[in-house]
Formats: structure tokens, sequence, C-alpha cells
């Protein structure tokens, strides 16, 4: 990994990506906790699949057009500009009072996290021209967003520890705003126009039709879907199992 990280322009991607990957975890407990407030016990749950549901709808339907459009901009510009406009979202989510404001806000989020994603990836392979350098750098993306579903939970917990939940949501405005800084200061080469030669509608639907061609893709794609629906209902009761006992009232036997 040691050869990854000689590239400075590297460097500033991924720390880029663990600061985003670290606000969103961070975003995920505070929504969660948000939910409670709005809903209440009853209402929590509903409120939170509302938002997951938001997600997914966000990352599904604009993700494919953000991956075929990205070519078109200038890329440092443009994850900036997604870290700022994550940021000041983050800020507005405490102050809101009706579960619209957060359903309207989350899926203005989702939508520049949909955007993100596609467009850190696609800068990679311009960064390192090595292919082998280039597996190296994904297989290190991965593991960061494997590491940070596990060390997200146990930040907010010890945060919590100390401040307010709204607060949460200031820890994640800090942390999109490291990862602008990171990329602002990144030097970042010209973006590959192979890509962008291709018609628009062959590069939206490249990726669906490789994917569904794949028998090991289709594969992974069930796997990932019966796992789904267990952590869905994970994620989705967890918020009010929690609500109902800090206040050390019977929890409902689930059905």
């Amino acid at each position: 990994m040691s050869s990854v990280f000689a590239s400075g322009a590297f460097r500033h991607l991924f720390a880029s990506q663990l600061m985003s990957l670290l606000g969103t975890g961070l975003m995920t407990v505070a929504l969660a906790l948000l939910a409670y407030e709005i809903g209440g016990a009853a209402q929590a749950g509903l409120v939170l699949s509302g938002d997951f549901t938001i997600k997914m709808i966000a990352y599904v339907g604009f993700a494919p057009f953000a991956n075929a459009l990205v070519h078109r901009v200038p890329v440092r510009p443009l994850l900036v500009a997604l870290d700022l406009a994550r940021l000041t979202l983050a800020l507005l989510l405490p102050l809101t009072d009706a579960i619209w404001q957060v359903y309207l806000l989350m899926f203005l989020f989702q939508m520049c996290s949909a955007a993100f994603t596609p467009a850190y990836q696609s800068t990679i392979p311009d960064v390192l021209a090595d292919e082998a350098q280039y597996a190296r750098a994904l297989s290190l993306s991965r593991a960061a967003s494997n590491l940070e579903t596990m060390l997200s939970p146990v930040l907010a917990g010890l945060l919590l520890m100390l401040v307010a939940p709204p607060a949460l949501f200031l820890g994640t405005a800090l942390a999109f705003a490291l990862s602008a800084a990171a990329l602002f200061s990144a030097r970042l080469p010209a973006r590959g126009t192979a890509g962008a030669a291709e018609p628009f509608r062959r590069r939206l639907a490249m990726g669906c039709t490789i994917y569904l061609n794949t028998v090991r893709l289709r594969g992974l794609l069930a796997v990932n879907f019966a796992m789904s629906l267990t952590m869905a209902w994970v994620l989705v009761n967890s918020v009010a199992y929690a609500g109902w006992l800090s206040r050390g009232t019977p929890r409902p036997i689930p059905i």
C-alpha cells in the first residue's frame, strides 16, 4: 500500500473519503436520534424507514445519471461543492421540527452523496494510472467503508457521553469541511476523456448491463438483497427499542 500513498493526489483523495465516510456515519446516528425526537417511540421507526427509503431512491435513481454526467464537469470543484452542500444540509437538519422537512433535506443530502461517490471513484484512475496501484486503491477504499460501518457508531457513542445529540450534526459538518479542505488542496490531473466520448445513453446503461450480464455479480446481488432485509429491520427498529429501554418502559414483542 505504500506505493499507493506515494501519490500526493491520492493521499488527499483518500483523506477526503475518510472524512466523508465519517460525516456520513455520524449523520446516520444523529438522524436516528432526530427521528426519535420528532416522531417519538411510536413513530421513530416510521420516520427512519422513510429516510432510508429516500436514501435508496436517491442512490438508485440519481447515481447512474451522476456517474454518466460526471465527466462533463471539473472534478475538484464538483467534489468540493458536494461536500459544502452536505455540510450546509447537516447544519439545517437540527433546526427541523416536521417530518416533511427532514425528508426534504435528506433527499437533497443523499443526492449529493450519490453524486460524490462516482465522482470520487472516477478520479482514482486519473491519479493512479498503474493497474496494480489502482486495484490496491480500490481495495483500500472498500476497507475504509467497512471500517466506517463499525467505527462511526462507536465514535458517535463516545461523543454522546460528552455532548448533546444535536452536536452530532456539528461533528458531521466538521467532517465534511475537512473533506472539502483535503480536496481543495489536492492537485488532481486533468480528467481523461475516453469515457466522455461515448454517448450519454450508453454510459448510463453500461454499469447495469455489465452487472446483470455477469453471473457472479447476479449471485452477489441476491446475497446482498437477502442481507438487506435483516439489516433494514435492525436499522429501523433499533432506535425505537433504545428509546423504550432508556425510559424504562416495556418494549413491544415483535411479531
